[in-house]
């Protein structure tokens, strides 16, 4: 199986420890976050797998634009012809994915955090360390639902980049939260509900004063960047997240 169903007709697209997202709905496909280059083809094989055609990706949304969420957006925009989704605050990153602004050194993470070597190891193999840069991304609104597979909330989450927007399915009781929250860290090989490190983080405070935001859509399933599937309410996780705090 290329994907796993992790929600009501969402599939999870997961290689080197980052996860990609298809929301299916009457044969058209939203897809959530664009991964690592090297998943690009597990894209075409995992429509294949739920016998939809690359005609059917009606979209690309980004939670935010940091490289390991915007793998293969170009190549989606170029080959299929879908449009790219994205905040505005996260544009300059989409053009220029390795220029984003974070609290902490990068480069001691691994010595401090040996058990992410093996991760980051995995994220350079996949192509992270040539993720092309995006342009004519299309706006995403502040808030509301957008006209796409799913129905999806718009949910501002600032912190982890300017620009870091969840999506909310309100209709099959998930919230895709990007690197709002996730379940595993790839600066510190964490694992367990969390903000990401200050590693990759733009503003720690904000990221965790939005998981408000988070809770607010009383989702069972949180579906995030990198790490499994948190099935037990998003108010339990964003309880952990806060009690872990910031790294």
């Amino acid at each position: 199986m290329i994907t796993s169903e992790v929600a009501d007709r969402v599939y999870r697209l997961d290689h080197a420890f980052v996860s990609s997202y298809l929301v299916e709905e009457d044969g058209r496909v939203l897809v959530v976050d664009a991964g690592l280059p090297a998943m690009w083809p597990l894209l075409a094989d995992a429509l294949r797998e739920h016998r939809l055609r690359p005609e059917s990706v009606a979209a690309v949304v980004l939670t935010h634009a940091h490289f390991d969420h915007l793998g293969f957006a170009a190549r989606a925009q170029t080959a299929l012809g879908v449009a790219v989704w994205a905040h505005v605050d996260d544009f300059t990153i989409a053009e220029h994915p390795y220029q984003y602004a974070h609290e902490n050194p990068r480069a001691a993470y691994p010595i401090r955090h040996p058990r992410a070597l093996r991760i980051l190891t995995a994220m350079a193999v996949a192509g992270a360390l040539r993720v092309p840069g995006v342009r004519g991304l299309k706006p995403l609104p502040p808030d509301g639902t957008l006209d796409l597979p799913g129905s999806p909330v718009v949910v501002p989450t600032p912190g982890h980049t300017a620009g870091h927007c969840a999506l909310h399915l309100p209709g099959r009781d998930t919230v895709l939260s990007g690197d709002a929250l996730v379940t595993l860290d790839p600066y510190t090989g964490e694992r367990g509900p969390q903000i990401v490190a200050g590693a990759a983080t733009a503003d720690s405070r904000q990221a965790l004063a939005s998981l408000d935001a988070l809770t607010a859509t009383g989702a069972r399933t949180v579906l995030p960047g990198h790490g499994e599937p948190w099935t037990a309410g998003v108010a339990s996780a964003v309880e952990e997240a806060r009690r872990r705090g910031a790294h």
